[in-house]
């Protein structure tokens, strides 16, 4: 197994908000939960681009990482993602490459076929086609980053001559690119092809029964051999679905309920999509949990979660949490706190200095204590030399 030293941590913002609530006020505390994240030291936040279904309402994730990098100092911001059927590519590399010069190298480009069938019914698009398009569109925009030289390209959906960015990138070569994954091997195949990182989206159970995580990284490596790329376990993202509190019956509690509507609502009802459990609605969150899919418990729970998912995975470089809304709002903010004061230094090299220094100073305790005594007598013996 390689585990990178020092693992990413983050938020996969798709956002998730039930239908019937203000749309102003949840995109504020999007907004807000990602400079809460800054404050914390996570370090990225991926964001979605969805139009359709109710309940995630971010339509341009460029417009609002702009908006969030002016809030916050630190954080990485990402386009999570970027569904490329939907645009024209060479639109898509120029708003990546505004982002980067406008956060100064914190703008990260993710991109996808496209998560909503909804989405692509009401753009006229063949969803048998979406991946496919996907893959023409990225061939596209990594040559328009990396090459200046103009650029025509034709196909049956897109357009280009003579094409080039009058703005070069400002981070170089150019942006970190992600591309998602979650059941087909098409994700692992396109990343392979241009040695692009991974935000794997389904770590559990997909379509097909459990994700074979070490499986999907295999044909990424076999496509970059092929390509002359190479692929890297530390740009490796997992999403998972996380919740903790100071007791595993009380992340338990937090959850059960908006969880299950997340599930039944939303993914079953919504989107036609089967439950991965049998349910009840009121067993559904612990079904998950016990089936490895979610981490709701405590920070030791979290701990042993992310590393039996290294142990499947064979190692990975950054986790990134899915954005829910399913607590209190105090109760949101205080797991993410637990997640930086307690989970991230066990898997970023933070505490080995601390544990050492204390190891060392446990051992020589008696001595160290002889020590202290010896020199507060001989300053005592000094003084009373001084009176004489």
């Amino acid at each position: 197994m390689t585990v990178p030293t020092r693992v990413r941590f983050g938020i996969f913002m798709a956002p998730f908000h039930q239908v019937g609530e203000n749309p102003t006020l949840a995109l504020e505390r999007d907004l807000e939960l990602i400079q809460w994240l800054d404050k914390l030291g996570f370090d990225e936040a991926w964001i979605g681009e969805h139009h359709s279904a109710g309940w995630e309402i971010i339509s341009a994730p460029e417009i609002f990482i702009a908006t969030a990098a002016e809030r916050t100092r630190h954080i990485k911001l990402g386009t999570g993602v970027t569904s490329l059927p939907y645009h024209n590519p060479l639109m898509v590399a120029n708003r990546i490459v505004l982002l980067d010069h406008l956060t100064r190298g914190r703008a990260m480009l993710g991109v996808g076929p496209g998560a909503l069938v909804t989405d692509a019914v009401m753009l006229g698009l063949d969803p048998n086609r979406q991946r496919e398009m996907m893959d023409e569109a990225l061939d596209v925009i990594v040559r328009l980053l990396r090459d200046p030289t103009p650029l025509s390209r034709e196909t049956d959906w897109f357009c280009l001559r003579d094409a080039t960015l009058q703005l070069r990138p400002y981070t170089r070569p150019y942006p970190p690119i992600a591309v998602a994954s979650m059941e087909s091997p098409a994700g692992m195949i396109a990343a392979g092809k241009h040695g692009a990182a991974v935000l794997s989206l389904s770590v559990a159970r997909g379509q097909r029964g459990p994700v074979d995580l070490a499986g999907q990284w295999r044909i990424a490596e076999e496509t970059a051999a092929r390509a002359g790329t190479e692929m890297r376990r530390s740009e490796w993202r997992l999403m998972t679905t996380i919740h903790l509190a100071e007791t595993r019956e009380e992340a338990l509690a937090d959850v059960r309920d908006r969880g299950a509507r997340h599930i039944l609502d939303y993914f079953e009802q919504t989107l036609g999509r089967p439950s991965p459990v049998p349910g009840p609605r009121e067993q559904v969150v612990e079904q998950l949990v016990e089936s490895g899919a979610w981490i709701v418990g405590t920070p030791d729970d979290c701990i042993r979660g992310i590393e039996r998912l290294q142990e499947r995975s064979g190692g990975f470089g950054g986790l990134m949490a899915f954005g829910h809304e399913w607590a209190p709002r105090d109760k949101i903010l205080k797991s993410y706190e637990l997640l930086a004061r307690y989970v991230m230094p066990r898997f970023q090299d933070s505490l080995t200095g601390f544990a050492q220094s204390q190891d060392w100073a446990r051992a020589h305790s008696r001595d160290l204590q002889q020590l202290r005594v010896g020199s507060l007598e001989q300053a005592h013996r000094a003084y009373e030399g001084t009176k004489k």
